[in-house]
């Protein structure tokens, strides 16, 4: 198999580094901005901070793969410039984010059926909370692990299923009924995996509503980290084999790279098991620097800080995926697609340990305001990632990678 990408001299390495500084200031920017503990809004509390940047990304990822662009042309017309198209669909993400989580569950869900998506409706129960900066710390965390599982869902599927079975449809047909398909797993994915533990945050425990976490009996913690860690194991995988791997092996279950039945299956199966995989490594990893954890353990004794931490280790990995992918050319491009798929994922697996590195020294105390050390309850490594991550796709989504990203159809990318 011969790999398609852009050949290594008609790439610039520079101007893509250039454009990574960019995004990182942009980043930083922002962070200061909405989330630093001396910045304006210092919205990182970090639940709340945590649960708004993963909508956000939910929302890029909606207006990006869910409905490939629509109602927007799928390409950019001809008339319409980068700047403008991306500064559009930047807005309509920014105004999805705010009609979802303030709208739809704090205004609508939270208020007329489940208590716990609203910090307002918890206070009016008078129960475990009931006073504003828990309760929203309760609701940001439930509206937190139901997007978690829509990145989940909605980015394998992309990959797996695609426009599967509604190939021949029209466009508002096939994203219409994508949606509502991604929505019906999302809810069942939720409701097994999330909710259990988020009834188990009051006290006392609202037993009626949801069952003690199943996972309890071999993981050591009810926490749902067991199940962040887990799916954003399995997303790695995914997002690498789409990404790094060219979206093979899965191609090869489907004619023109197209989405079926065959291939969504076995890609969320295969992903799964690989994420299950890697959970187990790392916890093992993990056990070698601090021994074993055991139930009641504290910081990086506990087990749900492995398995949180767990996640955050593959958000690394993850955030090292798409750099190399939109600012290095997916380096490197031999003509062998295995050959480039084992290296690149050696790469991005080194680039998240260096990640790992920077997060947690000193560099971030003064720039993000980021509490020393590790494993403190206030740090939440995962909120800086899905920012980063965010910006990276809006630039090269949204914005195609302006301003120094060639025209489509010129020499490469510079």
């Amino acid at each position: 198999m011969e790999t398609d990408s852009l050949s290594e001299n008609r790439f610039n390495y520079l101007l893509g580094l250039v454009n990574l500084v960019a995004v990182f200031c942009i980043v930083w920017f922002l962070w200061y901005v909405f989330m630093h503990a001396d910045g304006v809004l210092r919205l990182y509390t970090p639940m709340y901070g945590f649960s708004l940047v993963v909508v956000f990304l939910s929302a890029i990822i909606l207006i990006k793969d869910v409905f490939e662009f629509y109602p927007f042309a799928q390409t950019r017309p001809p008339d319409q410039s980068v700047l403008s198209r991306g500064i559009l669909l930047t807005i309509t993400a920014v105004l999805i984010m705010l009609f979802l989580y303030y709208v739809i569950f704090w205004g609508f869900i939270g208020k007329f059926g489940i208590t716990y998506f609203s910090p307002y409706s918890i206070i009016a129960a008078g129960s475990q909370g009931s006073e504003i900066w828990n309760a929203r710390e309760i609701s940001s965390r439930a509206i937190l692990y139901f997007f978690t599982a829509f990145l989940w869902i909605s980015i394998t599927w992309n990959i797996g299923f695609g426009r599967w079975p509604w190939n021949t449809n029209n466009r508002g047909v096939m994203v219409w009924s994508r949606l509502l398909v991604i929505l019906f797993f999302v809810i069942i994915a939720y409701v097994l995996l999330f909710h259990p533990n988020v009834c188990y945050l009051f006290y006392p425990a609202q037993v009626n509503a949801g069952v003690e976490s199943w996972w309890m009996s071999f993981a050591d913690t009810g926490s749902a980290f067991f199940s962040l860690g887990l799916l954003l194991c399995a997303l790695f995988w995914a997002i690498a084999s789409d990404m790094l791997w060219e979206g093979y092996p899965w191609n090869l279950l489907a004619k023109k790279n197209e989405g079926s039945l065959l291939k969504g299956v076995a890609t969320f199966i295969v992903t799964a098991i690989l994420g299950i995989i890697l959970l187990v490594v790392l916890l093992r990893i993990m056990n070698y620097f601090w021994d074993e954890a055991f139930l009641g353990g504290q910081y990086t004794d506990g087990p749900d800080f492995r398995f949180l931490h767990a996640g955050e280790v593959s958000g690394f990995f993850i955030l090292s995926v798409f750099i190399l992918k939109n600012y290095f050319n997916n380096f490197p491009n031999t003509k062998s697609i295995g050959l480039n798929a084992v290296l690149r994922t050696l790469i991005v697996i080194g680039g998240g340990i260096l990640f790992h590195l920077f997060y947690y020294s000193n560099a971030t105390i003064f720039l993000l305001g980021k509490v020393p050390g590790i494993a403190q309850p206030s740090d939440a490594p995962l909120v800086w990632v899905i920012l980063f991550l965010s910006i990276i796709v809006v630039h090269s989504d949204f914005f195609e990678g302006w301003p120094l990203k060639k025209i489509k159809g010129n020499d490469g990318n510079g």
